[in-house]
C-alpha cells in the first residue's frame, strides 16, 4: 500500500491534471489541493532550475522562455530516477533531439550532450596526469605494445556539427563570429584538476581514445583510428592526449613484450 501511495503521489506532483491521491491530508483543510498545488509547483519549478544550471549555453542559444517551456516538459516526462541531483538531466540531450519544435537546431541536441559530459568530468574522481617528462623513457621501438590508463573524468561527445565552438560561444569560452554549421567537431572533455576543459579532437581522435578506453595497444587503437578516418596522425593525438593531462599510467603485458624488454609502467 505504501509503494501505491508513493506512485500515485509522485505521479500527480508531475501532472496537473491528476487529483490529489485520496490519502493526502492537511491538518487545517479537508480537502489539500491547494496545498497539493503549491508543493508541485515548487517541486517543478526545482527540478527545472536544476536543468537549467546543468545547461546554461543550451539556454542561452534557445532564449530563457523556450528553454524553459522545454525543460518543464523534460521533467515531467522524465523525473529524477536517483537521489543525486547532479545525474539528472544526463539524458537531456536525447530529450532535445526529439523535441520538434527544436527541429531547426539540429546541433543543439549535441550541445547538451556537451554540457553533461562536462558536469559528468566535474564530479568524477581525482586521478594525478602524468607530466610529458614521464613519456621520455619509452624505448619507441615497443612504443606500439603499450596500454594507456586514462583519466577518469575524460569524456568524449562526437558530433556531426561544430559543437565545441557552438558551445564555447555561449558559454563565453570564445569570441562570437561566424560558425561553419558542416563542419562536424568531436569534443574530449576532462578535469586534471580542478577546471573542466573542453577541447576539439582531431581526426579519428574518438576512436582512438575509445580503443585505448577498451585496452587496446597503443598500435591497434593506431589501427582502428586510421581505418576510421584516414587522416588520422598519431603524433598529433598522442600530444593532445599528454597536453591535456589525460594519461595517467602506462604499461605492458608481459605477453605482449618480446625479448627481455623491462616494462616501463612509471
Amino acid at each position: 500500500m505504501l509503494a501505491a501511495l508513493q506512485n500515485d503521489f509522485a505521479q500527480a506532483l508531475l501532472d496537473p491534471d491528476r487529483d490529489v491521491p485520496g490519502a493526502i491530508t492537511s491538518h487545517n483543510a479537508r480537502e489539500p489541493q491547494q496545498r497539493f498545488a503549491v508543493y508541485r509547483n515548487n517541486v517543478v519549478a526545482g527540478l527545472i532550475d536544476a536543468v537549467r544550471a546543468k545547461f546554461p549555453a543550451t539556454e542561452r542559444i534557445v532564449g530563457e522562455a523556450f528553454f524553459a517551456a522545454m525543460a518543464r516538459m523534460f521533467v515531467t516526462a522524465h523525473p529524477p530516477r536517483s537521489k543525486i541531483l547532479h545525474h539528472y538531466g544526463d539524458d537531456f540531450g536525447n530529450f532535445v533531439e526529439g523535441f520538434e519544435p527544436a527541429a531547426a537546431l539540429p546541433y543543439l541536441a549535441d550541445v547538451a550532450r556537451l554540457e553533461a559530459a562536462r558536469t559528468r568530468a566535474y564530479h568524477a574522481a581525482d586521478a594525478v596526469p602524468l607530466p610529458p617528462a614521464a613519456f621520455a623513457k619509452i624505448d619507441p621501438q615497443y612504443a606500439g605494445l603499450l596500454r594507456l590508463t586514462l583519466h577518469p573524468s575524460l569524456q568524449i561527445v562526437r558530433s556531426a556539427y561544430p559543437i565545441v565552438t557552438i558551445w564555447g560561444m555561449n558559454a563565453g569560452e570564445i569570441a562570437l563570429g561566424p560558425i561553419n554549421q558542416s563542419a562536424p567537431e568531436d569534443a574530449i572533455v576532462m578535469r586534471p584538476s580542478f577546471n573542466v576543459t573542453v577541447r576539439v579532437l582531431p581526426p579519428g581522435g574518438a576512436t582512438f581514445i575509445a580503443a585505448l578506453r577498451d585496452k587496446a595497444t597503443l598500435a591497434t587503437a593506431s589501427e582502428a583510428a586510421a581505418a576510421s578516418d584516414a587522416r588520422f596522425d598519431l603524433t598529433a593525438s598522442l600530444a593532445l592526449l599528454i597536453d591535456a593531462g589525460a594519461i595517467v599510467a602506462f604499461a605492458m603485458d608481459d605477453r605482449d613484450r618480446t625479448g627481455s624488454y623491462e616494462d616501463i609502467a612509471p
